[in-house]
């Protein structure tokens, strides 16, 4: 075998194994199509249920709304168009007990309810001491926010914040920037923290199967991360053109040594 063919070899070899392919950066691939159009089953998620530190929005209503003021906080800061640092400091957090303090209402423990079971509860709550059913009270119970924390190869890390009640995983990494070349699209890994424990899963984003998942859609204080390829620790570069650049530079400095050394 001469030199000439060994070098061609190496450098065939080189690019195939550190260039990342086409279909490790596709999302969502039906992997075993027959031609056909598949619909996907919806996922069947279940009610989120509150946690210590979930900040909460709450607004209560009635036809006169003098006669409820006194149960709101000081400025409507949970009105769409404040900032976060505002729902933060204007919410009703979930302390370590599991209570929100309300005004008048005082202690409320909602850990381990849904917004909706907190809902019932403010609303019976008021009816019980304060109002008679002709005041029609309305009450509305949200999450300041839904929170969420992305870490590894992706454009923009950190935690993040959408105002909308359901996100799933594309969503969030759509909202961080995207997955980087070199991040590993067929294991991310989605930390979720329970009343009973943390729950750890991997889910692969380049099949369209993971839309069955009860990964797929996310819970508020979900934690992302996208591990990097190996790709990424080799240094040889992320296409074709990447590669072949190094591995030139890497023969030419090679050459320089042999010819120094040589002579």
């Amino acid at each position: 075998m001469t030199k000439n063919t060994i070098f061609i070899l190496l450098l065939i070899s080189a690019l195939f194994t550190s260039c990342i392919p086409i279909k490790d950066l596709v999302y969502l691939q039906d992997k075993n199509s027959t031609g056909e159009q598949n619909t996907i089953s919806a996922v069947q998620t279940k009610p989120y249920r509150l946690q210590t530190n979930d900040v909460l929005s709450i607004t209560i209503k009635a036809i006169d709304p003098k006669l409820v003021s006194i149960f709101s906080t000081t400025e409507s800061a949970l009105t769409v168009g404040k900032t976060e640092s505002a729902l933060y400091f204007d919410g009703f957090t979930v302390n370590d007990h599991g209570n929100i303090r309300m005004p008048v209402l005082g202690e409320i423990n909602v850990i381990g309810y849904t917004l909706e079971e907190v809902r019932i509860t403010i609303e019976k709550k008021l009816l019980e001491e304060y109002f008679k059913s002709e005041a029609n009270i309305f009450v509305t119970v949200k999450l300041a926010g839904f929170k969420y924390t992305i870490n590894g190869e992706v454009g923009s890390t950190g935690t993040k914040t959408l105002f909308q009640e359901h996100v799933n995983i594309m969503e969030a990494i759509a909202n961080a920037g995207d997955i980087n070349t070199v991040g590993d699209r067929k294991t991310v890994t989605v930390i979720r923290q329970t009343p009973t424990g943390v729950l750890m899963n991997n889910i692969d984003l380049t099949d369209v199967n993971v839309m069955k998942s009860p990964y797929y859609y996310l819970q508020p204080n979900d934690y992302i991360y996208v591990k990097p390829l190996r790709q990424k620790t080799w240094g040889t570069g992320q296409t074709g053109i990447q590669s072949i650049g190094t591995i030139i530079t890497l023969l030419s400095l090679a050459t320089t040594v042999y010819l120094i050394i040589k002579n």
